[in-house]
């Protein structure tokens, strides 16, 4: 094999992760023969994968699950990064770009429990388990006679505490369930209109430095177009909330035949008060429906719809 052929892609070591980046290495071996046998797949630790025993918000948010692959990427130790997009801050790295986003997966929330089929059929004072905020708050909203701890780790570590009765529920991405092929632990799939996902949620995002046209093209083969906007809309909301782990928000963007319709919300961590916003337009808008709801929301929200530690 040619060696100038070789790529390095990088990503963390859950099961999950590494599912998304087994994905990524075959779409492109389809679309580029040559790179058949040629990607490599590097694992790189993070600091959220390290520390599991205090929630995200403690301990610096979302960043933590991308920023050491980031510095591999800009460092020229890997030459792609593939990221859980719900998991990228709203800025990425000076030098890098987000050149592919994969076709999105199921978006919704499943409801995972061994004693009830959905979250209204927990019975009062139930435990449910999530280190998720918007999930937290979304949950109380409806049910605040439920009881919702921190319960972190990767999807199989929280299947089994479930087993153990840790807790009687938790919340789970049905996109990761589905990546994993786990979707026979789901009771039930919650529907959007019921609980919002978080921003980018099924989405698969591929990062290479800005300057590297040859990891561009190739990614560039690779680019879902339809998931993009969708993405852009929901991290354009993300962007001017200035969201991260401490405050509870969820967003989503639809489209169907050329048009758009956005609905996000942000929430107190108690659930006792949301404020949602909705938007209908054409999808090569995305950017500007996305920031328009963001602004609507940001005149409304008091101290209560943040958490500071």
């Amino acid at each position: 094999m040619d060696t100038h052929t070789k790529l390095r892609l990088g990503t963390r070591g859950s099961p999950l992760a590494l599912a998304q980046a087994h994905e990524t290495q075959a779409r492109l071996a389809s679309a580029f023969p040559e790179l058949a046998g040629a990607v490599e797949i590097e694992i790189i630790k993070t600091t959220g994968d390290a520390v599991l025993d205090r929630p995200l918000a403690e301990i610096g948010g979302k960043g933590l699950f991308t920023k050491e692959i980031d510095e591999a990427l800009l460092d020229g130790r890997i030459d792609l990064a593939v990221h859980s997009m719900k998991d990228v801050p709203t800025l990425i790295p000076d030098g890098t770009v987000m050149a592919a986003l994969l076709p999105r997966e199921d978006v919704r929330d499943a409801f995972i429990s061994i004693k009830a089929k959905s979250l209204a059929d927990l019975p009062p004072g139930a435990v449910v388990g999530t280190a998720s905020l918007r999930r937290q708050a979304q949950i109380l909203a409806k049910r605040p006679d439920l009881r919702v701890q921190s319960l972190r780790g990767n999807v199989q570590t929280r299947l089994r505490k479930i087993e153990e009765g840790v807790a009687d529920a938790t919340l789970l991405a049905m996109a990761g369930l589905r990546r994993l092929k786990l979707e026979h632990h789901v009771a039930s799939a919650i529907d959007t209109a019921d609980l919002l996902p978080a921003v980018a949620q099924g989405a698969i995002g591929i990062a290479c430095r800005s300057d590297d046209a040859r990891m561009r093209a190739y990614l560039a083969a690779l680019n879902d177009g339809e998931t993009e906007l969708r993405v852009t809309a929901e991290r354009a909301f993300l962007t001017v909330l200035d969201g991260s782990c401490r405050t509870p928000i969820a967003a989503l963007a639809v489209i169907e035949k050329g048009k758009m319709r956005f609905e996000g919300l942000v929430a107190s961590p108690d659930g006792k008060k949301i404020l949602h916003a909705r938007r209908d337009g054409e999808a090569k808008d995305a950017a500007v429906m996305g920031a328009d709801a963001g602004r609507e929301l940001l005149v409304q929200m008091g101290p209560e719809f943040k958490i500071t530690v």
